[in-house]
């Protein structure tokens, strides 16, 4: 049973105040929840429904998490998440402080500047760990990479993306590799050398990149449309964009 207070721990944790000051998030339905095992993430407490812990048993005791374990119903657990289905398990986890990277040889770091909606933020993140991207640096404004919507949005991707936020500006004028910047005056990417070591800066689908940043792009990039569509969504032009960088 979840009790009293803790309920009230769930649910402050919506908060990003609450999630800063307590240093803690939460983490949502098996799939997700299953990701933090072998990650470097500390589960603090697990609340889950008796036929989770039986179906999961052997799994929990290989990682010593039984004595986090607090029995819940289905619906307190609808209760206590942000969740419409898939409320077999809810876990409290420490936050991580991830510092900003430095980039590797032959690696691509996806910058995103302004990017507010929750969805799009852990879309992109599990797109960006489709492709193999393991650091993504997010502008002050982005979502908060431990919102609940971007968790559940990233399938577990959160796991294996470091995310860290901070001044655009300052972190792109002190690199020396290629700055990809998507603009709808770019050049075609189908028709443009790409590096296989560089940064590539995605804007909000409202304002794209902003002049700041903007002025630190090296290159700009577009992709060509071939029917009518005015615009697509962010994320959906992230793994366009991946893609071209990948082949």
């Amino acid at each position: 049973m979840i009790s009293k207070n803790q309920l009230k721990l769930i649910k402050a944790l919506e908060s990003k105040k609450q999630r800063k000051k307590n240093g803690l998030f939460i983490v949502q339905g098996e799939k997700n929840v299953s990701e933090l095992f072998n990650s470097g993430f500390t589960i603090k407490q697990i609340f889950a429904t008796a036929s989770y812990i039986n179906n999961n048993g052997t799994l929990l005791s290989q990682h010593n998490l039984v004595p986090l374990i607090t029995e819940a119903s289905e619906d307190e657990l609808k209760k206590a998440g942000t969740l419409v289905s898939n409320n077999s398990v809810l876990a409290i986890v420490e936050c991580q402080d991830f510092s900003v990277p430095e980039i590797s040889e032959n690696e691509l770091i996806l910058v995103l500047d302004q990017v507010g909606d929750p969805g799009n933020l852990g879309t992109i993140l599990r797109v960006a760990d489709w492709y193999g991207i393991k650091n993504v640096i997010c502008s002050p404004d982005c979502a908060d990479f431990y919102n609940p919507k971007v968790i559940a949005a990233t399938m577990g991707s959160f796991a294996r993306v470091n995310v860290s936020h901070t001044d655009l500006t300052e972190y792109l004028g002190k690199q020396a590799k290629p700055v990809y910047g998507a603009f709808l005056e770019g050049k075609n990417i189908h028709q443009t050398q790409l590096s296989s070591s560089a940064f590539i800066v995605m804007g909000s689908e409202s304002h794209g990149i902003s002049a700041e940043v903007g002025a630190f792009v090296s290159d700009k990039i577009t992709i060509p449309n071939f029917g009518q569509a005015e615009s697509l969504n962010v994320a959906m032009a992230t793994g366009i964009i991946l893609d071209n960088f990948k082949r």
